[in-house]
């Protein structure tokens, strides 16, 4: 099983990796059979690249290049097929350089990040194979979620089930996908290889975990979390009494929920920038948890030496939250400079004295002061061709406690689905590797510093609070009234509620970045911007 990370687009490339992958399988192992994911050949998703005519011919190239080189090993993979004017999810199987056997995906997926619908057509029939001697039956990822195309599979005539995927990773998705995978093998008493790709896509990120599990629902033989792998799989086939023999394999072990978390954030980014050409990532920092968590998870995704960041103190900020910017800098060797932006920021205030006259000072002033910031570093990466890596996590973005145009300008938002409790989690188990976020970062209590003696707390519950009240009203889709149902206080339900719908306006101007969740503000929730569902809680 060849777990691989693919670029989206790049046919010519995903060709030679799998040509590439191919040999090293037949050399290292002896492999007979190397398994390929979903649209290993030209990434996933793909989206409307698969409306252009000319992705075909490409594709049909690159097939023709892989069956040429590749007498001795045969192969079984995925790639979209244009059949009678109709685009199909396919997976083909190679054998002595020739194209077999062809599938057509039978599910498609069409919620949530999922819109192959809008693309394929669906296959209509099973495929099974007699591949030396075992009945092998051929699905491609939905397909094992939905019980009728596996059911249809083993009902003709199937031994073992190959399943090719481009699963991305969510916090839940490694349980459900073993209880899926054995609900399947118990019930049909069939085994079943589960190929699955890794990397990053825009905000969707491929964990891997590839698994083999027999027709008891013994997983076998599991791939790593986030890493690219060739999995041997290696077992014997009784003809007579059609049972199966696996060698024993040392399983990787399955990471404990922060740690994939954070593994998952750390290549979602490093993906974005190598595969994006950017040179390197800029960092805002001014001595929070926001900011401290995305400076760690960017040096261990890409180095330190490709890692600039940038203190902007204001009249507001304290000595302290710049010592410890600098104390953590220091500890994780990151080249920092300090732009103060008081100059900046007065001359902003002059300019704009005529339109202010005769009005109060409110929260005007203080988002000006983070507008100052994002220019300063938007016109640093003009200039030297790095992201803008903004640092705001998912309470702040849900409730829209972040300023357009200031703290959320950027390329990618690397804790954009990450809660603010989830941030100190990852923070401790990212500590508990080396100590790269000081304590005092940890310890303090949040602050936008953007007034005098400010917290977080004056404009928002307790974070422990407001993260309930918004998995439950985000995650779940639970209304006000079932919220307050569970113990919470019906003025801060309805006050968060209403913070969340009347900021989606700022949501669809943020930057993208990684999703973890099953609700991601992005493909997973789109709500619409004008919009009188909340009214009846003013």
């Amino acid at each position: 099983m060849a777990q691989l990370d693919f670029l989206v687009g790049d046919i010519e490339g995903n060709a030679e990796k799998i040509i590439t992958n191919a040999i090293e399988a037949k050399a290292k192992y002896n492999a007979d059979l190397v398994i390929f994911p979903e649209l290993a050949l030209t990434g996933y998703p793909a989206e409307d690249l698969l409306l252009r005519a000319g992705l075909y011919k490409r594709v049909d190239r690159a097939l023709e290049y892989i069956q040429a080189t590749l007498k001795n090993i045969d192969l079984l993979l995925g790639f979209p097929l244009i059949v009678d004017k109709k685009i199909y999810n396919a997976a083909g199987l190679i054998c002595n350089g020739k194209m077999v056997a062809t599938y057509f995906k039978n599910h498609l997926p069409n919620y949530a990040v999922f819109d192959e619908v809008r693309y394929f057509e669906p296959g209509t029939k099973p495929l099974v194979v007699n591949y030396k001697d075992l009945p092998l039956g051929i699905t491609i990822c939905e397909d094992l979620w939905r019980k009728g195309p596996f059911v249809h599979t083993i009902e003709a005539g199937a031994k073992m089930v190959i399943s090719l995927n481009a699963s991305p990773f969510d916090i839940h998705k490694h349980e459900a996908r073993i209880t899926m995978l054995q609900n399947r093998t118990r019930e049909s008493g069939v085994p079943v290889l589960y190929t699955n790709c890794i990397g990053g896509q825009d905000e969707l990120i491929f964990d891997g975990d590839s698994l083999v599990v027999d027709g008891k629902g013994v997983v076998y033989q599991r791939g790593p979390f986030f890493e690219e792998s060739l999995i041997p799989v290696t077992f014997e086939f009784d003809t007579n009494n059609n049972t199966f023999e696996f060698s024993k394999q040392d399983l990787e072990i399955a990471l404990p929920i922060e740690e994939r978390i954070y593994k998952a954030l750390v290549l979602g980014v490093r993906d974005y920038i190598q595969k994006n050409h950017f040179p390197g990532a800029i960092i805002g920092l001014s001595g929070g948890i926001d900011s401290a968590l995305t400076l760690a998870i960017v040096v261990d995704a890409i180095g330190a030496e490709r890692v600039e960041g940038v203190l902007m103190p204001s009249r507001f900020t304290q000595q302290k939250s710049i010592d410890l910017a600098l104390e953590q800098a220091k500890l994780l060797n990151v080249k920092t400079s300090v732009l103060a932006i008081e100059s900046v920021y007065s001359t902003f205030l002059e300019v704009l004295a005529p339109e202010f006259e005769g009005l109060p000072q409110d929260i005007t002033e203080e988002n000006l002061q983070a507008r100052c910031r994002g220019a300063l570093l938007m016109a640093i990466s003009n200039k030297k061709g790095a992201i803008v890596l903004s640092t705001g996590n998912k309470s702040e973005l849900a409730v829209g406690y972040c300023t357009l145009y200031g703290d959320m300008v950027g390329g990618f938002c690397v804790l954009k689905d990450i809660p603010k409790t989830l941030v100190y989690k990852l923070s401790h188990y990212r500590n508990q590797i080396g100590e790269v976020i000081p304590q005092g970062i940890i310890d303090r209590e949040p602050t936008a510093e953007l007034a005098d003696n400010q917290k977080d707390s004056d404009s928002l519950p307790p974070y422990e609070i407001l993260d309930q009240i918004l998995e439950l009203y985000v995650e779940e889709d639970k209304s006000p009234h079932d919220i307050v149902a569970k113990g919470f206080d019906k003025e801060t339900v309805h006050k968060v509620v209403l913070m969340v719908d009347r900021n989606e306006y700022k949501r669809r101007q943020a930057p993208l970045g990684v999703r973890i969740t099953t609700k991601a503000f992005g493909r997973d929730r789109r709500y619409p911007i004008t919009s009188g569902y909340s009214r009846y809680l003013r």
